[in-house]
């Protein structure tokens, strides 16, 4: 059995996009359902709302880049409670049974929390 790397078991993708059959485990990791999407359309696996993002802590950051940094270590510190450690736990579960595709409406994926996510998956903490 051919082992994935960390690095293959996840993608990030716009839930905006149209599903393929390579994403593998599809879960939205937003705390807000994206705006003009149907439950149909999105075809997801699961809606984890757990990892996401604090809404104090998103609306303090509204995905300006120059708060990113900052944005991270207060969003690390909010995975490290013990419910987003169970959900976290059963996204690598996903992980290990093939891809798991995190989803999220955010135009930026390059400041979006879900890199900061994709990392505490991948055990970079």
């Amino acid at each position: 059995m051919g082992e994935m790397s960390a690095s293959d078991a996840f993608r990030v993708r716009r839930v905006y996009e149209a599903p393929e059959s390579s994403d593998g485990a599809r879960v939205l990791v937003d705390r807000l359902w994206p705006r003009g999407l149907s439950k149909a359309d999105a075809q997801l696996t699961e809606w984890c709302k757990e990892v996401a993002p604090s809404s104090g802590l998103r609306r303090w950051y509204r995905h300006e880049g120059e708060r990113f940094e900052v944005f991270a270590a207060r969003y690390r510190e909010e995975l490290e409670q013990e419910t987003a450690q169970r959900a976290l736990e059963r996204l690598r579960e996903y992980a290990e049974e093939g891809p798991l595709t995190l989803l999220t409406a955010t135009k930026d994926l390059s400041v979006s929390h879900v890199n900061v996510l994709t990392e505490v998956l991948k055990g970079g903490g």
